[in-house]
C-alpha cells in the first residue's frame, strides 16, 4: 500500500542529490550525510511509494533513477518550486510587500526585460518582482513546475496550456559586420547558402525561426550553422567575420545604431512575429501575479527596444 503521507522532504532531497551526483556517496557529500544515511532516506522513500526507485547506472558506476524515480524527482522538484515561492513570498510580506512575483523570460527577452522590472517597480511598489533568465526549454520547464508566475517568450508553448498574450511586435532579420561583401546590395540566394550561419542551440525559438525561413527561400538547400551558446556569443563573432547570423533585432539594437553591425536585405525578412506572456492555464493566479499580469499589459510594449531603420 501506497503512503504518501510518510513521505519526508529529506527523503525526497536524498533523492535528488542521487540524480544530481549520480551515486549514493556523492549524494551524502553534498547533503553532508553519510552513505548508509543516504541508502536508509532512499530505502524510507521506496518502501512508502512501494516501487524501486533507483538502478545501477549502465556504465556499472553508480546509480540512477528508474522511471518511477525520474517521475517522482518532478515531484519532488515541483514541492521544492513551491516551497521556494512560498518563502520568498511571506519574507516579502514580512517586509511590508503585497507579496513576489517571479517573472520568468527567455534569454533573447533579457535586452528589454530590465527596463519592463524597472517599470513595475515604479507602478506597482507593494509587489516584489523577481526576475529569472533562460533558454527557451528552461523556461517552459520553470512554467510546467510552477516557478514562475508569468513568462515572456516568443512562442507560447503548446504544453503546459497556457494564457498568452500579446505585447509587442518582435522584428528578426539577418546580421553581418559592416564590411561584408553582402552588406549594402541586393542579396543573392547562391551567396547567402555559401554563408556560415551562427546559431543557438537546436530547439530555441530563434533557431527554429531561421531554419524555416532558410529552407523556405531555399527551397532545401543545404546550408552551414556553427552553433553557439548565447546571443551575446553570436555578435562577438560575427563582428569577428565568422559569419552571419538570423537574430532577433531587438538583441542587436546597440549593435545596428552604432553601426558594428547591420541589417541584411534579404527575401521576406525581417520576419515579424511577436512577444508573449503567457501563464498556466490550469492554475488560478494569486492576486499579486494579475495585478503583475494587467500591469504588463497597461504598458503597450513601451520597454520593447527600437530597432534602427524598421
Amino acid at each position: 500500500m501506497i503512503r504518501l503521507d510518510s513521505i519526508t522532504l529529506k527523503q525526497l532531497r536524498a533523492l535528488q542529490a542521487v540524480e544530481k551526483g549520480g551515486s549514493l556517496t556523492a549524494a551524502g557529500h553534498a547533503l553532508g550525510l553519510t552513505t548508509p544515511a543516504i541508502h536508509t532516506q532512499i530505502k524510507g522513500l521506496e518502501d512508502a511509494v512501494q516501487v524501486k526507485l533507483l538502478q545501477r547506472a549502465a556504465d556499472g558506476g553508480g546509480s540512477e533513477l528508474t522511471e518511477a524515480g525520474l517521475t517522482l524527482l518532478e515531484t519532488a522538484r515541483r514541492i521544492e518550486d513551491a516551497l521556494s515561492q512560498g518563502g520568498a513570498n511571506l519574507a516579502a510580506l514580512s517586509r511590508g510587500k503585497a507579496g513576489r512575483v517571479t517573472l520568468g523570460v527567455v534569454s533573447t527577452a533579457k535586452y528589454f526585460a530590465p527596463r519592463l522590472v524597472k517599470a513595475l517597480s515604479l507602478s506597482n511598489p507593494d509587489i516584489e518582482v523577481a526576475l529569472r533568465v533562460g533558454n527557451r526549454a528552461t523556461t517552459i520547464e520553470g512554467l510546467e513546475r510552477g516557478a514562475f508566475d508569468i513568462a515572456i517568450m516568443g512562442r507560447p508553448p503548446r504544453r503546459p496550456p497556457v494564457t498568452a498574450e500579446p505585447l509587442g511586435v518582435h522584428p528578426h532579420g539577418l546580421v553581418a559586420p559592416p564590411d561584408h561583401p553582402l552588406a549594402g546590395q541586393g542579396l543573392w540566394l547562391d551567396a547567402l547558402f555559401e554563408e556560415v550561419f551562427l546559431a543557438r542551440e537546436k530547439g530555441s525559438g530563434t533557431r527554429i525561426l531561421m531554419n524555416r525561413w532558410l529552407d523556405r527561400v531555399g527551397e532545401g538547400r543545404a546550408y552551414e550553422t556553427l552553433e553557439m551558446d548565447s546571443n551575446e556569443t553570436i555578435k562577438q563573432a560575427v563582428m569577428a567575420g565568422l559569419g552571419i547570423a538570423f537574430l532577433s533585432l531587438h538583441t542587436v539594437t546597440e549593435e545596428l545604431a552604432s553601426g558594428r553591425l547591420v541589417e541584411l536585405p534579404a527575401p521576406a525578412l525581417p520576419i515579424v512575429r511577436h512577444w508573449f506572456m503567457v501563464r498556466r492555464e490550469d492554475e488560478v493566479p494569486r492576486p499579486v501575479a494579475v495585478q503583475l499580469w494587467n500591469a504588463i499589459g497597461a504598458l503597450k510594449g513601451n520597454y520593447l527596444p527600437i530597432v534602427p531603420g524598421n
